[in-house]
């Protein structure tokens, strides 16, 4: 969810959260209502993200979603927690998908330089914001390695657009410590992008 998108209410968190846990204790039929719940929001963060994205790129918000979707549900042993911890591994899914598609598209033009897609306003200066997102997973892995919560944050951040406080709560940290760890994590990548 960007940071500007209303949170969903109170109800609809607390809906969200009661079917992950119905669908992890083994009840089919809550993810038949789960669906609804997050589809608009998994779609709105896909229309964000690829609304800033290099003129010409072909994947679609619907596809984007569709596909995050099906690999979120085929997922197995994961202990659902919350709505945030949902939107957590979307943004990995999501960005499997960005980057296994820029992949194939660099694959098929041999050479092009790859996809690029706008990044966050403040993970790098406006006159850079055209990054390759091959080479900003790369960038990524290597920030993990390094500091895994940092990556994990921008992974949050970036990718599912949560706001600092649903980051804070996937990751069971303080929104001060998302803050500070979201600031050097963006400088990071900065220097690394820029070389």
């Amino acid at each position: 969810m960007a940071a500007s998108d209303p949170k969903p209410g109170r109800d609809t968190t607390q809906a969200v959260t009661r079917l992950l846990l119905q669908w992890t204790d083994g009840d089919a039929k809550a993810l038949d209502q789960l669906l609804p719940l997050v589809y608009d929001e998994l779609r709105r963060l896909a229309q964000s993200y690829l609304r800033r994205e290099n003129v010409g790129h072909t994947l679609q918000s619907t596809a984007l979603v569709h596909e995050a979707y099906l690999r979120l549900v085929d997922q197995r042993d994961v202990n659902w927690q919350n709505r945030s911890h949902f939107f957590g591994i979307a943004a990995q899914m999501m960005r499997r998908v960005l980057v296994d598609h820029a992949r194939a598209h660099h694959a098929a033009k041999r050479g092009s330089g790859g996809i690029k897609v706008t990044l966050d306003e403040g993970l790098v200066a406006a006159e850079q914001r055209d990054v390759n997102v091959i080479a900003l997973d790369e960038a990524l892995t290597r920030l993990g390695e390094i500091d895994p919560q940092q990556g994990r944050i921008v992974e949050l951040r970036f990718f599912a657009g949560l706001s600092i406080e649903d980051t804070a709560e996937v990751l069971k940290i303080s929104p001060a410590t998302v803050k500070r760890d979201w600031a050097m994590a963006k400088a990071w990548l900065y220097g690394e992008m820029s070389a």
